[in-house]
């Protein structure tokens, strides 16, 4: 007789070891549950953090299936090249104002003033020295006549040089074209340094707003969640 009724003293023995079990399951939900605003920010933040390394890599194209994966700057540096060399020619680097600078500043009064000290001292003192008779002659009045005389052939020389330097770098300088030959020779690991080293603390921030976007989600999440129970 007793040994039926020995199965039948495992039941509450086995009862209470399957609510155990149950119960601990149901903190481990809870705990789960309560961890999703911290989970959430982790991969907001991840995510964010993968987004930010694409746009560098991977540097050579991957294919997956019929996917082709690279990052944003590698395979999109010829067109990078292309508008950058639009934008510099269009609207920051203009020949033409370099020319014009040019001319004028070739002719200036500041100019020409220096050239007349520069031809009055080498009569002065290397004409002389080379030539001591004229000495005889060269007064300060006639040095003078001779220092304007070069200054005013000089200064059509220099005119008629500067035009035609200036047309020569007009016709042959292609700024469009140079910034796109430098701009696609740049190698993406010095675009991949220039950039981090001028954009550290943004591309940071945009981390953090990812896991700070993740971890509000989460929140509103278990809020909602809270709610409806």
């Amino acid at each position: 007789m007793s040994a039926c009724t020995e199965p039948t003293s495992l039941v509450p023995l086995w009862e209470s070891f399957g609510s155990g079990q149950l119960l601990l399951a149901s903190q481990q939900a809870d705990l789960i549950f309560y961890l999703l605003p911290l989970i959430a920010a982790i991969i907001g933040w991840l995510t964010n953090f993968l987004a930010v390394k694409m746009l560098f890599h991977p540097k050579l194209p991957i294919r997956i299936l019929w996917i082709s994966i690279q990052g944003v700057f590698p395979k999109r540096q010829k067109q990078l090249a292309a508008k950058l060399g639009d934008l510099v020619a269009g609207e920051l680097f203009s020949v033409e104002e370099v020319t014009g600078r040019i001319k004028k500043l070739s002719t200036s009064e500041e100019t020409m003033n220096l050239v007349g000290k520069r031809i009055e001292k080498t009569i002065r003192e290397k004409l002389v020295k080379s030539f001591p008779m004229l000495s005889m002659f060269l007064s300060d009045d006639m040095i003078e006549k001779v220092t304007s005389l070069f200054k005013s052939e000089l200064r059509d020389f220099i005119k008629e040089s500067s035009d035609g330097l200036a047309q020569k770098l007009e016709e042959e300088l292609d700024v469009r074209q140079m910034v796109r030959e430098k701009v696609e020779a740049f190698s993406s690991d010095k675009l991949e340094q220039l950039l981090f080293s001028l954009m550290k603390k943004e591309f940071r921030f945009i981390e953090l707003v990812g896991a700070l976007l993740g971890f509000l989600i989460g929140c509103i999440q278990v809020a909602l969640t809270t709610i409806s129970l």
